[in-house]
């Protein structure tokens, strides 16, 4: 007589198993946990003297070295991410937004739109009004208040973290980190260029930016794998008339 196990059978309202191989990563958890933490961290040392925080002499030397002459194509180029990260660069998550939405893709639409809003509204607009630091003198674009942290170089870092969980495989992350980590880069330099922000300030946003990108990421795995993994349903074409007539 057989003595294998019968497993119990499933509730009709559980949960459906995740693939196989598929759990939540404890490096991304460490990682954005620990890049969230790191702006939390220097938000607070900041806070302490917002004039005269412990690293603002390093913060003076580079402002001094985005000197210029402003002018030719770094000012074009400079200008250009200003724009991206403006108001009318969130055209970019809104066209991926409706792509998802296009594509029946509800939880990666609802996770792209929770996870944006949550790091450009929550986390960045939290930090700006608990420091409140005074911006470099004589910006050349037009800011709002508080220099810390940076919302450009926050959005831009979140950005990416976005894209590719959302629309690049997994063979191709690596290449696309490392172009995603060249344009964070290129986004604060450009505000230190524009004397928008303090160097510390971009570096902060980029890292807040990053770690809830990671965070809400690592929260919605799950969900996001099941969806990615539902078989599409094929479109069938024209049905021909001796077909239909059987």
């Amino acid at each position: 007589m057989s003595t294998i196990p019968v497993s119990p059978p499933a509730r009709p309202d559980a949960p459906a198993p995740l693939p196989a191989g598929v759990r939540r990563s404890t490096g991304m958890l460490a990682l954005g946990a620990g890049l969230l933490g790191s702006a939390a961290v220097l938000a607070l040392v900041v806070r302490q003297d917002v004039t005269r925080p412990p690293f603002q002499d390093f913060d003076d030397r580079w402002l001094t070295w985005m000197g210029g002459p402003h002018e030719g194509f770094p000012s074009a180029v400079a200008a250009g991410l200003n724009w991206f990260g403006g108001p009318l660069g969130s055209v970019v998550p809104l066209a991926l937004l409706l792509l998802l939405v296009v594509r029946r893709r509800w939880v990666s639409a609802g996770f792209l739109f929770a996870a944006y809003m949550a790091g450009n509204m929550l986390v960045v607009q939290s930090l700006k009004h608990l420091v409140d630091r005074p911006r470099p003198a004589d910006p050349l674009v037009r800011v709002d208040h508080g220099s810390f942290p940076s919302g450009h170089a926050a959005g831009a870092a979140l950005l990416v973290v976005l894209v590719g969980a959302l629309l690049v495989p997994a063979a191709r992350r690596r290449a696309w980190w490392a172009g995603g980590a060249l344009f964070t880069l290129a986004m604060m330099w450009s505000r230190t260029w524009l004397h928008a922000h303090w160097l510390s300030d971009t570096a902060a946003g980029a890292v807040a930016g990053a770690g809830t990108g990671l965070l809400a990421w690592w929260l919605c795995a799950p969900a996001l794998t099941r969806e990615a993994e539902r078989p599409r349903p094929r479109r069938q074409g024209p049905r021909s008339p001796r077909s239909a007539a059987r």
